[in-house]
């Protein structure tokens, strides 16, 4: 992509009515437009760092038996009413409106209830179980606050994936399969170190669940974690029992700020019996499948990177999301040298954001440093009298001269 045809822009100063860094900078960066408080449109550049992390979750899904589908985000009431999660006082985030045939439906924030209810056409013996679907969504919550930027939307992606087994260890089994590959998910974009499986109240899902939670200041959770032990819980389920069954003491573990980035449900056979999913077991026994509910924020996580890794000249992605490997800068009479090079890598299929733009070089490196993509390389006729190109990484300060033989060969797979 070369820069001067991006049609998003750089903004110099932070819009005004955001108070979330995140936020603050993903917009000056060009990587988001707000529409409103809550809402958040993605543009290029954003659109590919979310990609990104879908392969990412995809990859780590599809591991573990996942199948991808996607359903309507408009939802039907009589369903909802079946299971006591439509009236306002139980779940108290819907989106709502009437039909002009008739009729009530809500805007999804969850799909427990419809894809178990779809599941009736597709489970009726325990050799069609377990079965594991997941799709990438959005989500419309009508949240009382919104002032987290793109950490906490009114609507947001999500990757949502639900269960489906005949037996209790059936279900245990993908359970665990599913923490592992959710650590999997955050280690590879890079903050596996600081994220922690945590003990946590299930709210509008269920009693108890286990969340995934980040530390990171501008969190909106507090949980206490003992780092060592690989215990944490959040406060509003601390109590002797949870303490007991962690095997800790309140006093060996810290108070700190995190995000939720992830979380996992256990429904026992309960779901299941109320929206009327049931099977043939073993014995020729009518019974409720056994089902579990997993979910990751998508546009959450960009948030959560931003607020972890940004710096005071703005974002630094990590490698594996970047929207583009390199940032191209062209300088000076070097632009048609940078024009070739752009071409080869191109060419070798390396992601490249060249900035071709006829700007000062000042605005070009500061323009970089806010954009955050993971390797600069300047072409300037210095560098070509060097005998190379310029490369500098986003989170380092020093830079070299290399080749451009050697550039090339630092991406060749």
């Amino acid at each position: 992509m070369r820069q001067s045809q991006l049609f998003t822009k750089t903004l110099k100063e932070s819009p005004s009515d955001e108070q979330a860094k995140n936020a603050q900078l993903l917009i000056r960066a060009g990587y988001i437009h707000k529409e409103m408080a809550g809402a958040y449109m993605l543009l290029p550049l954003g659109l590919r760092v979310v990609d990104k992390i879908k392969d990412i979750v995809r990859e780590e899904m599809d591991k573990i038996g996942g199948q991808e589908f996607i359903t309507t985000s408009m939802q039907k009431k009589e369903l909802w009413q079946s299971t006591g999660r439509w009236d306002d006082s139980v779940v108290d985030v819907w989106f709502k409106s009437k039909l002009k045939s008739g009729g009530e439906i809500g805007f999804a924030w969850s799909h427990e209830e419809p894809i178990a209810n779809m599941m009736k056409n597709h489970i009726a013996s325990y050799k069609d179980l377990p079965k594991f679907v997941y799709q990438f969504q959005n989500k419309l919550r009508n949240e009382l606050r919104a002032k987290s930027g793109i950490m906490r939307g009114r609507e947001f992606i999500m990757k949502d994936m639900y269960s489906f087994a005949d037996t209790e260890q059936q279900h245990n089994d993908f359970y665990e399969a599913s923490k592992v590959a959710y650590m999997n998910v955050f280690k590879r974009l890079g903050i596996g170190d600081d994220t922690y499986i945590t003990y946590a109240a299930g709210g509008a899902f269920t009693e108890f669940s286990h969340e995934f939670q980040t530390l990171c200041e501008a969190g909106e959770d507090m949980i206490y974690l003992n780092k060592e032990k690989g215990v944490a819980i959040n406060e509003e389920v601390l109590n002797d029992d949870v303490l007991k069954k962690a095997g800790v003491t309140k006093d060996e573990l810290a108070k700190v700020s995190t995000a939720e980035v992830g979380n996992i449900f256990n429904f026992g056979r309960s779901k299941a019996k109320e929206v009327g999913l049931f099977y043939n077991n073993k014995n020729g026994e009518k019974e409720a499948v056994w089902m579990g509910s997993y979910g990751i924020g998508i546009t959450r996580l960009v948030g959560v990177l931003v607020e972890k890794f940004a710096d005071s000249k703005g974002i630094i992605w990590p490698e594996s999301v970047a929207p583009y490997s390199i940032h191209l800068i062209g300088i000076g009479d070097a632009i048609t040298y940078a024009d070739k090079l752009y071409k080869d890598l191109s060419d070798s299929n390396i992601d490249v954001l060249y900035d071709d733009r006829d700007i000062r070089p000042g605005q070009k490196f500061a323009d970089s440093d806010l954009i955050g993509i993971p390797l600069r390389v300047v072409v300037s006729p210095n560098t070509l009298e060097a005998g190379g190109v310029e490369v500098k990484k986003r989170n380092e300060d020093d830079s070299h001269i290399i080749s451009t033989d050697k550039l090339l060969a630092m991406f060749s797979k």
